[in-house]
């Protein structure tokens, strides 16, 4: 970029950031940062024209075509050799066109207090996709960035839709060539000041807070989307995510309790300062379905427990403290299958070598 595209970015952002901060301080003004954007472009627009701006580096839109999109339900094929190919785009695409707009729309739902439901954004994407198709349509979804600047304008309702679907007739019809001068930087400048006021820092430090993975999700997400684009952001973000069930399920969460002193209550003694181990016994919390995929991890993890348990008491030599009992709590298990079943066998069996009590009611339950 030259000097002179980032002085013109500079200069068009920091207007556009103080008009918002007028807005947000003075509600009644909601006009000024709702008309800044269109103000941004005229203003750039002339600038570039009078001083012949895009012969000193600065990047423009260009010549754009006039006119209204041209029918083109006579170009859909269903009989080409390239059929499949198609059908395997349009899958991906569908997946990533649905994934943006459900997030778009449950980041603004979250700052509006409303309700998304997924059904519906995905029948009102694939209609709008199928009839865009026959009117030779891009194909679109809820997009971040004309999603920003239509909340930073101020929009509320669907008839926000309605006024910028006729703009953008109009402006087809016969204003096309008045962007031919526009620069692109003012463009980046209006979607960044848009942006801006969607990033909540206080919620990046809470999500750090309760879970490490999730704040790896989400910059992961924040990144992809700022330096590649929403759909490569959002599908690393969706491929780190489904990795993170992977894990939760291939390696379920196992935990050590003990009891709160005076209650009947069992808790995980790491989380519970006042939980105590009870002597003689091994309390052991599993926190997911027992399936085929995790029964191996299951047994070496539980294994793992008596042993460092039975090498404790063997340094204390404490015969009151030995370890005679295995009690796993399953409350937290939604599901067992055949391999589950198999699993609870071999334990058992394990348990029977090692000389521990192991009877068929040694899996308890604590409410």
């Amino acid at each position: 970029w030259s000097w002179q595209t980032i002085l013109m970015g500079f200069c068009f952002l920091l207007f556009l950031l103080f008009t918002r901060h007028i807005s947000m301080r003075k509600p009644k003004l909601f006009w000024i940062s709702a008309g800044a954007p269109l103000l941004s472009v005229i203003l750039s627009t002339l600038l570039v024209f009078a001083f012949k701006a895009q012969n000193h580096g600065i990047s423009v839109i260009g010549k754009l075509q006039e006119g209204l999109n041209p029918p083109s339900w006579n170009m859909l094929h269903f009989h080409d050799n390239y059929l499949g190919l198609v059908m395997k785009t349009g899958l991906v695409t569908g997946i990533i066109s649905l994934t943006e707009g459900i997030a778009v729309g449950r980041t603004f739902a979250a700052l509006k207090n409303y309700q998304v439901d997924g059904n519906k954004e995905m029948i009102a994407i694939g209609v709008m996709n199928i009839v865009g198709s026959s009117t030779s349509c891009y194909i679109t979804t809820g997009a971040f960035s004309r999603s920003a600047v239509n909340h930073n304008a101020g929009c509320k309702t669907a008839v926000s839709n309605i006024i910028m679907a006729v703009t953008v007739m109009v402006t087809l019809l016969f204003l096309m060539p008045l962007f031919q001068y526009t620069p692109n930087v003012v463009l980046g400048a209006i979607i960044v000041t848009a942006v801006i006021g969607l990033i909540d820092i206080p919620a990046a430090c809470q999500i750090w807070k309760i879970d490490k993975f999730d704040f790896v999700v989400m910059l992961c997400a924040f990144l992809g989307v700022l330096f590649i684009s929403v759909q490569e952001g959002l599908a690393i973000a969706v491929g780190i995510s489904i990795f993170k069930i992977l894990m939760q399920v291939t390696r379920p969460k196992t935990v050590m309790m003990g009891n709160i002193p005076g209650t009947d209550i069992y808790r995980d003694l790491h989380h519970y300062k006042d939980a105590a181990a009870v002597p003689g016994f091994v309390i052991l919390g599993i926190e997911a379905p027992i399936n085929f995929v995790n029964t191996t991890y299951l047994k070496e993890r539980i294994t793992r427990w008596i042993d460092d348990s039975e090498s404790e008491n063997d340094g204390a030599k404490k015969k009151s403290g030995l370890l005679k009992f295995v009690i796993l709590d399953l409350s937290a298990v939604s599901a067992i299958d055949t391999s589950g079943v198999s699993f609870f066998k071999d334990l058992r069996m394990a348990l029977e070598k090692k000389n521990l009590e192991a009877s068929p009611f040694f899996i308890s339950f604590f409410y």
